[in-house]
């Protein structure tokens, strides 16, 4: 019976899997990318002493991301009916907020982040080891939270499944090889494209969330069109079966959605693609999207 059982749910777990490891991944790269400048920049300008205040202030992001993640997921599970729905509507919209924004942000801020924090490490080593902490800190803490929120409206669908966290640590874990590797050099990688289009996964993901956010807000009376559905295709279309698991685990997509539902959806999705993929002004790749070096462990120019 529980081989059965497994068995059943295998789609659905490797479907929160997928998306929860993808977004950690790309997250997690995110975040590595950063540590791996502020380190590149010490170990250069031959401060190594100043390599421990970064780690410092590496932990204390981790444990903020953690702290806030635990929270608003966990800290919330208590409560039950409406209270829930509101809960899980503003915390889904929220995500959906701040995705929105660091994805924008990324796309222009991505061509000057390495001269960026390259200067911000600069000033913080002459301001001393809690100047270093600060920036390391504010740095990670800013990927981290986006990461945290986004989790959190990702997994409200999934009925307390601890795949999705499973996922996430998984994708994080093989963000931090590939960091180390492309800091020694070992593997080279297309961030134009690997941003680009796990950018573009993120965008449907969100929009995604923001239908589940809308949903629950219509539960809990705060939005109207509850019952107005925009189409109900549940007697051909099983949300149980492995494609309908799939469709759910990734994207939180239901068979009877409303009418707000599908129009939020389709608006995010157009608005945010299309500002996404525009072209952006200025010459020359993004600092992050420049191709690590040959191999220099003592060090790494990035």
């Amino acid at each position: 019976m529980v081989v059965r059982a497994l068995a059943a749910d295998a789609p659905s777990v490797a479907a929160q899997l997928f998306g929860s490891g993808l977004i950690g991944a790309r997250e997690g790269l995110e975040t590595g990318i950063v540590v791996m400048i502020l380190v590149a920049f010490l170990v250069r300008s031959g401060d190594r002493g100043a390599l421990k205040w970064v780690a410092t202030g590496v932990g204390a992001a981790i444990a903020m991301v953690a702290a806030i993640f635990v929270g608003v997921r966990f800290g919330t599970s208590t409560v039950t009916g409406v209270g829930a729905e509101l809960i899980s509507g503003i915390a889904s919209l929220a995500a959906v907020v701040i995705v929105t924004w660091m994805v924008l942000w990324m796309r222009t801020a991505s061509r000057s982040i390495s001269a960026d924090l390259r200067a911000g490490m600069a000033k913080a080593v002459a301001g001393g080891p809690l100047a270093v902490s600060a920036l390391a800190f504010l740095a990670v803490g800013r990927e981290g939270v986006e990461t945290a929120l986004l989790m959190v409206g990702y997994a409200e669908n999934t009925e307390g499944s601890s795949w999705p966290l499973i996922g996430l640590l998984l994708g994080i874990v093989v963000a931090a090889v590939l960091t180390v590797l492309l800091y020694f050099g070992a593997i080279r990688i297309d961030f134009a494209v690997f941003f680009k289009y796990t950018g573009v996964f993120l965008i449907v993901v969100a929009a995604g969330i923001l239908a589940y956010g809308i949903r629950a807000l219509q539960t809990a009376d705060w939005l109207p069109g509850l019952t107005a559905n925009a189409f109900d295709i549940s007697s051909w279309f099983a949300m149980s079966s492995w494609y309908g698991t799939v469709a759910q685990g990734i994207f939180n997509f239901r068979a009877d959605p409303t009418l707000l539902q599908v129009l939020a959806w389709g608006g995010y999705v157009v608005v945010v693609s299309t500002l996404f993929l525009r072209p952006t002004v200025g010459a020359g790749p993004p600092d992050s999207d420049r191709p690590p070096p040959a191999p220099s462990a003592a060090a790494p120019h990035l």
